[in-house]
């Protein structure tokens, strides 16, 4: 009975528009530990051990929970991405006939969900233990023009051997699309006021990738990252190719592009490793999606000031977004992102982190 009062008590605030940020912190035995808030389902901070045992935060945030509101910095840091993560060519989905117009709000598409996506809405903590937190939101019929009720969850849990393991969930009551991802900004150094991310090394297991125009919009094409610098398949420092002289590179104003993963849906295989020289920390990443994106803060200009006090300069941080391919409501020979009612959306990503 308690626990449905405070559920009505939460329902009416957000009614009447008084629905405040909370933080929820998470930990492990090792340690380890997450800070969450149910503005956006973003991580706010995220403190792993270096290679000294020394607890560095590895991702970008602000100090204020309400800076993360989009009328003080408009940015997607550590969000649970929803509806749909990535670009969806000029906001307009068609399912099973009928014609949805998205919200255009980058390069005249439709980006993470729209103008307010779920980055910029709230969700509502449902279970909390000593190392894990579920969130759940519910996103009516028409949500940023995305069809059916949507009832969604994302699950943080961490584990003694320093993994952050994050399960997604969503239903629907009517045809609609679905892709979430997280959008952590790491930078693995803990120190972005002092390193940028050109001398971390990245390994992607992906043989090919989704190019794009200069609107960062997929061809839908996909090509080979043989022979180019798109090839990560060993790992190589971020900054030793993001500048040479390919057309991959001009459109996306560096790396911003999705890796077509070899992994075939396999969970226990790598997908992506991060390696920072400064700290001696690597992260992992594993997933079941097709997809991951590499966004390597290309848009990032110190202009917006973050945690104490440090202006995100110039590609300061790197995104591992896992996903579905972009665009994919509009390009049906790429794996389906359509949800029906009496189906069970989930996706699974886990950020492992070490020390070498």
């Amino acid at each position: 009975m308690k626990k449905l009062m405070l559920a009505v008590l939460v329902m009416a605030l957000a009614a009447c528009g008084r629905q405040e940020p909370e933080l929820y912190t998470i930990r492990n035995a090792s340690g380890m530990e997450a800070s969450i808030t149910n503005y956006g389902g973003r991580i706010v901070s995220l403190l792993v051990p270096d290679r000294d045992g020394q607890m560095r935060d590895v991702v970008l945030g602000f100090d204020n929970l309400k800076d993360y509101y989009p009328e003080h910095n408009e940015t997607d840091f550590g969000a649970s991405i929803g509806r749909y993560a990535n670009r969806i060519k000029d906001g307009r989905i068609n399912i099973d006939g009928t014609d949805y117009q998205l919200p255009r709000n980058n390069f005249g598409h439709c980006l993470h969900g729209g103008t307010r996506g779920w980055q910029y809405q709230f969700y509502e903590a449902a279970e909390q233990t000593e190392n894990s937190l579920k969130l759940v939101r519910v996103s009516p019929d028409g949500d940023q023009g995305f069809p059916g009720k949507v009832t969604a969850s994302v699950t943080f849990t961490l584990t003694d051997d320093n993994k952050l393991d994050i399960r997604y969930e969503a239903v629907t009551d009517a045809p609609t699309v679905i892709n979430m991802t997280n959008h952590s900004y790491f930078n693995l150094s803990g120190e972005p006021g002092k390193h940028d991310i050109l001398g971390d090394e990245l390994y992607i297991n992906a043989s090919n990738f989704t190019p794009v125009d200069d609107t960062f919009m997929t061809t839908g094409e996909i090509w080979p990252v043989d022979g180019t610098p798109m090839d990560f398949r060993v790992a190589k420092a971020i900054g030793k190719d993001i500048d040479a002289d390919y057309e991959q590179l001009r459109n996306g104003h560096g790396y911003d592009h999705n890796w077509v993963l070899d992994t075939s849906g396999d969970d226990n295989v790598v997908a992506a490793a991060l390696y920072s020289p400064v700290s001696g920390i690597e992260l992992k990443v594993y997933t079941d999606e097709p997809g991951i994106q590499v966004y390597a803060g290309n848009f990032l200009d110190g202009t917006v000031i973050g945690k104490g006090g440090v202006a995100y300069g110039h590609r300061t941080a790197v995104c591992l977004e896992t996903q579905k391919f972009p665009d994919t409501p509009n390009k049906p020979e790429w794996p389906s992102a359509v949800l029906r009612p009496g189906e069970t959306y989930t996706s699974h990503c886990v950020f492992e982190f070490g020390v070498k």
